[in-house]
C-alpha cells in the first residue's frame, strides 16, 4: 500500500522536532550539528531570532493578498536586492524551480521581442541541476532526471562541464542564452573557474547571447560574496536565487537587467504565492544581515577555518577521503566511498551532511556557525569516517 506521502525521497530515519543555531534536535532527545542547513537553505542557522521576529511581526499584521495588489515588503525587498546587485529589477517566486522557469521564460521572451524568434536554444552543462520542472529537467537533460518523464521541453543542447571547445561549437544562430551555476551543487561541489566565468561573460558580448546564473545553491553570501559571481568581477543578464534568500521560508526570485527584462510586461508571467507579505518580511532580514561587509568577513574566516580542519580530515584518513573542494561554505568532500555510507555513518556519529554526484558529500552549514561548532563537527566527521572503514571490516 503506497503511503500517505508520496514515496519520492528515500528517507533518513530522523524525526526533528527544534533547531537551534547550527544544533537539530531529534525527538528522542538527540543532539545533531548541522552541516547541511536544509540543503543551503537555512542561512542563518534555525530559529535566528532577527527572523522569528520578522516572521511573528508580520503574521500577526497581514500574510497574503496576492500579487493583484502592491506589497510593501516586497517592494522593500526588490529595493535592497537591486541595491546590493547587478540587476535593476525582481520577481519574486517560491522556489529555485520557479525562478528556472521564468529564467527561461525571460530570455526567450527578449529574443522573440527583438525580432529574432529562432533564438530559444539555451546552453547548459553537465552535472548541472536547475530543478525538477519539465523545463529544469530538461535544461540539466541527464538521465537520472529525465528517465520517464518524455518528450522533454525542446530548446537546451547539453556541453561537457569545462569543455570549451564543445562549447564554442555549439552555439549557432538559435543559441540565445547560456545558463550555468558559478558552482555546481547537486553535480558536486565544482566551482566554475573565474577565468572561466569570464570568458563566459566576454563569449555572451561577443555573440550576443544572454548569460543566465543560477545561484540557487551557491548565492546569498554562501561563497563569502552576496553572490558568487562576484569574485570573477563580472554580471549576468538574468540571475536565479532561493534557497538562502528566505532564510527557511519558502522564497525564490529572478534578477535581472532591464534591457533582459524588457519583454516581460503585465500578463507574461505570475505567481499566486510569490513575494506575499510574509516571505518578503524574512527575506528583508535575511539581507540585512547577511549583506554587510562584516558579516561576509565573518564567513570568509570561518570557511578558511573549516577548510583548514576539512584538509586535516582528509590527510587523517585516506583510505575515505580524496580531497576537499568548494568555495566559501559550501564545500565538498571528495570520496573513496560511497557518499551516503559517509551520510549514514554521520547520522551515528551526530552531525547532518548532503550527498551530491561525483562521490562528494556536501558540507553546507549554516553561515553563522562558530569556530567551536565546526572544529566539533569536524570531530564527529573523524568518528563517522572512522566507523565507515571499521564497517567494511
Amino acid at each position: 500500500m503506497i503511503p500517505s506521502v508520496l514515496p519520492t525521497y528515500s528517507r533518513a530515519p530522523l524525526h526533528f522536532v527544534k533547531g537551534e543555531g547550527t544544533w537539530l534536535i531529534e525527538a528522542d532527545g538527540r543532539r545533531f550539528l548541522d552541516l547541511g542547513a536544509g540543503i543551503a537553505v537555512n542561512a542563518l542557522g534555525h530559529a535566528h531570532p532577527a527572523l522569528v521576529h520578522a516572521l511573528t511581526d508580520q503574521a500577526q499584521k497581514l500574510w497574503h493578498v496576492s500579487n493583484l495588489y502592491e506589497i510593501p515588503q516586497q517592494q522593500a525587498l526588490a529595493d535592497k536586492l537591486v541595491a546590493s546587485s547587478f540587476a535593476d529589477t525582481v520577481f519574486f517566486t517560491n522556489s529555485g524551480t520557479e525562478s528556472c522557469e521564468l529564467a527561461i521564460k525571460m530570455a526567450r521572451k527578449y529574443w522573440y521581442e527583438k525580432g529574432h524568434p529562432e533564438k530559444t536554444t539555451i546552453l547548459t552543462f553537465d552535472g548541472s541541476f536547475h530543478g525538477r520542472s519539465s523545463a529544469g529537467i530538461a535544461a540539466a537533460g541527464s538521465e537520472k532526471m529525465t528517465k520517464g518523464f518524455a518528450p522533454l521541453l525542446s530548446g537546451f543542447k547539453h556541453v561537457g562541464w569545462g569543455d570549451h571547445d564543445a562549447l564554442h561549437a555549439a552555439i549557432d544562430d538559435t543559441v540565445g542564452a547560456i545558463l550555468i551555476e558559478p558552482v555546481q551543487g547537486e553535480g558536486g561541489i565544482r566551482p566554475l573557474p573565474d577565468q572561466c566565468l569570464k570568458g563566459l561573460r566576454a563569449l555572451c558580448d561577443e555573440k550576443g547571447i544572454l548569460l543566465i546564473l543560477d545561484e540557487v545553491q551557491c548565492g546569498v553570501s554562501r561563497t563569502g560574496r552576496l553572490f558568487a559571481h562576484e569574485w570573477a568581477g563580472v554580471t549576468p543578464d538574468i540571475m536565479m536565487v532561493a534557497k538562502g534568500i528566505g532564510g527557511g521560508f519558502p522564497l525564490g526570485a529572478v534578477l535581472a537587467t532591464e534591457e533582459a527584462a524588457s519583454g516581460m510586461t503585465a500578463g507574461t508571467h505570475g505567481s499566486t504565492y510569490g513575494g506575499n507579505p510574509l516571505a518578503c518580511a524574512v527575506g528583508c532580514a535575511v539581507m540585512d544581515i547577511v549583506s554587510t561587509p562584516e558579516f561576509l568577513e565573518t564567513v570568509n574566516a570561518r570557511a578558511g577555518f573549516l577548510r583548514q580542519k576539512l584538509e586535516g580530515l582528509v590527510a587523517a584518513h585516506p583510505d575515505v577521503f580524496e580531497g576537499v573542494r568548494g568555495v566559501g561554505l559550501m564545500l565538498g568532500l571528495k570520496c573513496k566511498v560511497a557518499p551516503v555510507e559517509l551520510v549514514k555513518a554521520g547520522y551515528g556519529c551526530g552531525v547532518i551532511t548532503v550527498p551530491a554526484a561525483d562521490n562528494v558529500v556536501r558540507l553546507l552549514p549554516p553561515l553563522n556557525i562558530s569556530e567551536d561548532e565546526i572544529a566539533e563537527a569536524v570531530n564527529r566527521l573523524d568518528f563517522a569516517a572512522d566507523a565507515v572503514l571499521e564497517a567494511k571490516g
